[in-house]
């Protein structure tokens, strides 16, 4: 007569789950994000409002990159100056080789839009990029030490973000000076503390996850775990971030030109500038603000589109529909 015994509950097979647990990780470790990637770029190929966005942004870049070969006069070049009149600035269709018209001091509206979009691309590039590198190396430093060293670094950053955004690029902006490069580390420093908690809380987040635990268990040190692991799985809300905080930089940039924190001659081609000397011909030239206005408002749209899909394809809940 045989007697059925029940399945080991020693050692061995406890040991034996945790081989498997680290077999498992390694796997995991081994196949890297690859995967995680190639499901996000099909899920944007198959959503309309990433293309649209894309087209937008592809458009403006291509404009701003090509910008010396489709303007047809040089940045500052004033070559209708003798039209101007007191009461009168030809607009639209008025001359023949100015299609979008002048604006007060003689230039061409249509060469000022291609500039300005180069300006703004530069402008909002740059202060992402520095934004991004600050916020990420306080998110990182809070992220990965955590106890008084993350208290210290998050109580800093609510500090910052108790002022607004805008505000706290206009007081940077007048203290460091007049001046493009000023602009830039204004808006990159507003939005530090953005990044900083975005990536500090994905970090935690991942630290609980249980392929951090079996890198515990093969023996893994906290520096190669946050570094080679961590790190990597918790980018991906920042990358979205980046590409929506864009769309604001862009926006933040005019408006300190609007205010007059740009620097710059008032002829250099800015959209945010072009505001704000087209706000006294608005009686007599409407356009002059109508331009610019839209240009904005479409370059912020079209980022704007291609951060959402972007966040929708990365967010776990929506691609495991």
């Amino acid at each position: 007569m045989s007697v059925s015994l029940p399945p080991a509950q020693g050692p061995s097979a406890a040991g034996g789950e945790v081989v498997d647990t680290v077999a498992v990780a390694q796997a995991g470790l081994k196949e890297g994000p690859g995967g995680f990637w190639r499901d996000v770029f099909r899920r944007l190929r198959r959503n309309p409002t990433a293309w649209v966005g894309a087209a937008i942004v592809f458009a403006f870049l291509l404009v701003a990159v090509l910008a010396p070969i489709l303007a047809p006069y040089p940045e500052t070049a004033l070559p209708g100056a003798k039209s101007i009149t007191p009461t009168y600035i030809p607009g639209p269709g008025d001359l023949p080789e100015f299609p979008l018209g002048l604006d007060r001091f003689g230039g061409d509206v249509l060469s000022k839009l291609i500039w300005g979009a180069q300006a703004s691309l530069l402008v909002g590039v740059i202060s992402t990029a520095l934004g991004l590198v600050g916020g990420m190396l306080l998110g990182l430093v809070a992220g990965t030490f955590g106890g008084w060293v993350d208290t210290i670094i998050m109580r800093v950053v609510d500090i910052i973000l108790s002022v607004p955004n805008l505000l706290l690029a206009v007081s940077i902006a007048a203290i460091l000076g007049q001046t493009p490069f000023a602009v830039m580390i204004a808006i990159g420093a507003s939005q530090v503390p953005i990044f900083a908690r975005l990536l500090r809380a994905s970090m935690l987040q991942q630290r609980s996850s249980d392929y951090v635990l079996s890198a515990q268990t093969l023996g893994l040190g906290r520096g190669r775990i946050t570094m080679s692991h961590v790190l990597p799985n918790a980018i991906g809300p920042v990358i979205v971030q980046g590409t929506l905080t864009l769309a604001t930089a862009v926006i933040d940039a005019a408006a300190l030109s609007f205010l007059g924190l740009g620097g710059g001659r008032p002829e250099t081609a800015e959209w945010g500038r072009m505001l704000t000397y087209a706000q006294n011909e608005l009686s007599i030239a409407p356009w002059l603000a109508f331009f610019p206005g839209i240009c904005i408002a479409v370059t912020a749209l079209g980022f704007t589109l291609f951060g959402e899909a972007l966040r929708e394809a990365m967010d776990p809940r929506t691609r495991a529909r």
